[in-house]
C-alpha cells in the first residue's frame, strides 16, 4: 500500500504551474523561500547587471575619474566575466569535440570584438542577453526532466509486512519475494504478489484504463499499481519492487523520453550554419580587400577594414534572436495557461504546431470516467420499476462502483427500497439477500451462471450489465455505461478542421468498448485489451507512417505512451500523477474543447517565432551589406542590433495579449 508520508516531493520550482506533484499534496513555497531560489539561480546575471548599469552612466556623462586610465575597460570586465565564463566554457567544450562554429564561438567573438573596438557596454549586454535567454530555456526542459526523474521514488510509499510475527511497515523497496503482506482498503499495492486472500475486488483503471473493476481468486496475481476496494486483501510478494510493474513502467517513461528525437534549441540549429558564414565572411572582408591594394587607386587600410569587420561582426550577433525566440515561446505558454491549457517548455508549443495525429485513452479523456445507468431492461412477467427496486435495495450496502451507479438512479427517480435480510456478498460478483420474501441476486453473468439462472443471448454493447435473479429466473438487467464527455465530438471535430486528420483510441479496456466509444464520435480506429507495452507499439506504428501523433491520457497506464509521443497530453484534473508528471502539456479542465485551443495557439505563437526570425535576419541584413559599403558605422549597428531586438520583444509581447486574452 502507497502512503504519501515519505515522499519527497522536488521544490515548488519544478512545477508546472497548476499541477501538483506525485504524492497529490499541492506544493506552495514560500515568497522567501522563491525569492531565495531566484537569487541563487541569478547571481551572475545579477552581478553582472548591477556593474553593467552605473558602468553605461558613468560612460555616457563621461565622469572624468571613470575615463581616466583602463578604470572604464576593467569596470566593464567584471560585469562581463560572470556571465562569460560559463559561455566560454560551452565554447571549450564544443571545441574539445572538433564544433568550433556554434553560438557560444560566435558569441565570445562578436562581444571580444566589441570591447576591441572600444563598445564595452555593447559587448556586455550582449553576453548578459544570451545568458538570460539560455537560462529561460534551459528551465523550462530542466522541469520536465525532474518530473520524469522523479516518476520511479514519488511511487514509493510504506508497506505492511508480516514479519517476527506482526504487521510492521517498511519501504517496498526493501520488501523481498515470498514475503506477506496487507492492503487495506483504498489504499494502492506498490508490490507485484500472489492473492492470499480469497477474493479480492480491484480497481486497474489505472494499470490498464480497464473501467470495471477486476476480480480476482485466491493465488491471482495482482501487479503493483492497482487500488483495492470491496475487502482489504493479503498477498505473497512474486517480485522484488525494482522488477514490479510500476518499476517496470517507470523506466518505460525515461526510456522512452530518451527515445523522442529532442528539439534542439533554435539557436543551435541556426548556429551550424549562421555561425561559420558569419566568421568566414568577416574574415574575407578584413583581408580580401588587401588583394586589391595597389590596383588603380585603391589602398588599402587595415584600420578601416578592421572596423568594417567588427561592425559586420557586432551587427551579425543574434542577441535579437536569443531575446525575443525564448520570449515568444513563454508568451505563447502564458498565453495558454490562462485557458487552462499548461504546456511545460517551448517544445511542447513546438510540437502542437505540428500535429496531424491524434491518440486517446478512453475511460477518462473521452468519457467521464463515471457509470450511469444507461437503460432498465426487464424480461416478460416482470416491470422495469421492479427490476431497479430490487436491484436497488440489495445492492444497497454494496462499495462496488456498479452498484453505487444503481442505488444512485433508483434516489434520483424516486424509486422506493425494501427491506432486505440475509445479504450475503460475492465479492466483485454481486450480491444475495432476501427482499419482499423472495430470493434476489444480482450481479454479474458469472453469478448469474453460478446460481443456475439462465440467461438469454444478448448481443454484445460495450456497456456493464447487472442481472436481477429473481426465486431463480431472470428478471432483467441494469446496462451502465460510462457517458462519452458531452464536449468531445465538436472538439474532434475541430481538430479534424485543422487538419488533425487521424484520429484513434487505445485503451486497457475491452475492444468491444473502445468501439462502441469511436463509434459515438466518429473515430475510424479504436483499439481495446491493450497492455501500457502495447499502447506504446501502437502508437510507434503511427509514428512510422510518418505522422507527428499526440497522446492524451490520465492513467497510470498512460506514462509510457505519453512520453513515446510527440506530444503528451495529460488530463489535470482527474489525472494520475505518472501521467501529469509525464505529460508536456496538462489540461487543467479535463475538458477536450482545449485540445483545438491548444494546437490553435501553439501554431499562432510558431507564426509569431518565425515573423521575429524574418524581421531580425532583414534587419541584420541589410546592416550587413551597409556596414561592408562603409555607409554604416559601428553606432547603426549598435542601433540596428538593439532596435531589432526591442521590435522583436515587442511583437512577442503582443502575441501575448493576442485575440481573446488567449481564450
Amino acid at each position: 500500500m502507497c502512503k504519501d508520508a515519505s515522499c519527497s516531493c522536488p521544490d515548488s520550482g519544478s512545477e508546472t504551474a497548476g499541477t501538483k506533484p506525485a504524492c497529490g499534496k499541492e506544493l506552495r513555497a514560500s515568497p522567501r523561500s522563491g525569492f531565495g531560489n531566484f537569487l541563487r539561480g541569478n547571481v551572475s546575471r545579477l552581478v553582472s547587471f548591477s556593474i553593467l548599469v552605473p558602468g553605461a552612466v558613468f560612460l555616457h556623462f563621461s565622469f572624468p575619474w571613470f575615463m581616466q586610465g583602463k578604470i572604464a575597460l576593467f569596470w566593464f570586465l567584471a560585469s562581463y566575466l560572470p556571465v562569460a565564463f560559463p559561455v566560454a566554457k560551452e565554447a571549450w567544450k564544443a571545441f574539445a569535440r572538433k564544433d568550433f562554429f556554434n553560438e557560444f564561438s560566435l558569441m565570445l567573438i562578436a562581444s571580444i570584438g566589441a570591447f576591441f573596438i572600444g563598445q564595452y557596454p555593447e559587448a556586455v549586454a550582449v553576453m548578459l542577453f544570451y545568458s538570460i535567454g539560455e537560462a529561460l530555456q534551459d528551465r523550462a526542459v530542466a522541469r520536465s526532466k525532474r518530473s520524469i526523474g522523479n516518476l520511479l521514488g514519488s511511487q514509493v510509499g510504506q508497506v505492511q509486512v508480516w514479519q517476527e510475527g506482526a504487521w510492521r511497515r517498511m519501504p517496498p523497496e526493501q520488501v523481498e519475494p515470498g514475503r506477506k503482506i496487507q492492503v487495506a482498503v483504498g489504499e494502492r499495492v506498490c508490490l507485484d504478489g500472489r492473492l492470499d486472500s480469497e477474493s479480492a475486488v480491484l480497481d486497474t483503471a489505472a494499470l490498464t484504463g480497464e473501467s470495471v473493476p477486476r476480480e480476482v481468486g485466491k493465488g491471482g496475481s495482482v501487479p503493483a499499481g492497482c487500488v483495492v476496494i470491496g475487502n482489504s486483501i493479503e498477498l505473497e510478494v512474486t517480485k522484488p519492487y525494482s522488477d514490479s510493474t510500476m518499476a517496470r513502467m517507470a523506466r518505460m517513461v525515461e526510456e522512452a523520453s530518451r527515445r523522442k528525437a529532442p528539439t534542439e534549441i533554435f539557436m543551435r540549429k541556426v548556429a551550424r550554419v549562421y555561425t561559420p558564414v558569419v566568421m568566414c565572411l568577416a574574415v574575407l572582408i578584413l583581408l580580401l580587400p588587401a588583394a586589391f591594394s595597389g590596383v588603380g587607386d585603391f589602398t588599402y587600410d587595415f584600420e578601416s577594414w578592421l572596423y568594417r569587420a567588427l561592425v559586420f561582426l557586432v551587427i551579425s550577433c543574434p542577441c535579437a534572436l536569443v531575446v525575443s525566440i525564448p520570449l515568444s515561446y513563454f508568451a505563447g505558454i502564458g498565453r495558454c495557461s490562462r485557458s487552462g491549457i499548461l504546456f511545460k517548455g517551448g517544445n511542447g508549443l513546438d510540437a502542437a504546431a505540428e500535429l496531424d495525429a491524434m491518440v486517446f485513452d478512453k475511460t477518462g479523456t473521452l468519457t467521464e470516467g463515471n457509470f450511469v445507468v444507461d437503460e432498465i431492461r426487464a424480461f416478460p412477467g416482470f416491470e422495469p420499476v421492479e427490476v431497479l427496486r430490487w436491484l436497488a435495495s440489495v445492492e444497497n450496502a454494496s462499495r462496488h462502483p456498479l452498484a453505487k451507479a444503481i442505488v444512485a438512479h433508483a434516489e434520483e427517480n424516486g424509486t422506493g427500497l425494501v427491506p432486505v435480510l440475509q445479504v450475503r456478498e460475492q465479492a466483485g460478483m454481486g450480491v444475495k439477500a432476501l427482499a419482499d420474501g423472495r430470493e434476489i441476486v444480482a450481479g454479474s453473468a458469472v453469478l448469474m451462471r453460478r446460481e443456475g439462472i439462465a440467461l438469454p443471448a444478448l448481443p454484445e454493447t460495450g456497456s456493464a450489465r447487472v442481472f436481477c435473479g429473481v426465486d431463480g429466473c431472470c428478471a432483467g438487467y441494469v446496462e451502465l455505461a460510462d457517458k462519452v464527455k458531452p464536449e468531445a465530438g465538436a472538439a474532434l471535430e475541430a481538430l479534424r478542421k485543422m487538419g488533425v486528420r487521424t484520429l484513434a483510441v487505445l485503451s486497457g479496456d475491452s475492444q468491444e468498448k473502445a468501439e462502441a466509444v469511436a463509434k459515438a464520435l466518429g473515430v475510424e480506429e479504436a483499439f481495446g485489451d491493450l497492455l501500457p507495452e502495447n499502447k506504446v507499439l501502437h502508437l510507434q506504428e503511427f509514428r512510422r507512417q510518418g505522422l507527428r501523433v499526440a497522446f492524451a491520457g490520465d492513467g497510470i497506464n498512460d506514462a509510457p505512451v505519453l512520453a513515446a509521443s510527440n506530444l503528451g497530453i495529460a488530463m489535470g484534473k482527474f489525472g494520475s500523477d505518472a501521467a501529469i508528471e509525464t505529460a508536456d502539456v496538462v489540461l487543467q479542465s479535463d475538458s477536450l474543447q482545449a485540445l483545438p485551443r491548444a494546437v490553435r495557439l501553439a501554431r499562432e505563437t510558431r507564426k509569431t517565432v518565425w515573423q521575429n526570425i524574418v524581421m531580425i535576419f532583414g534587419f541584420k541584413l541589410l546592416i550587413m551589406v551597409l556596414g561592408v559599403l562603409d555607409m554604416a558605422s559601428l553606432w547603426a549597428a549598435v542601433f540596428a542590433d538593439t532596435g531589432v531586438a526591442l521590435l522583436a520583444v515587442l511583437n512577442s509581447v503582443r502575441a501575448m495579449w493576442g485575440r481573446n486574452q488567449g481564450k
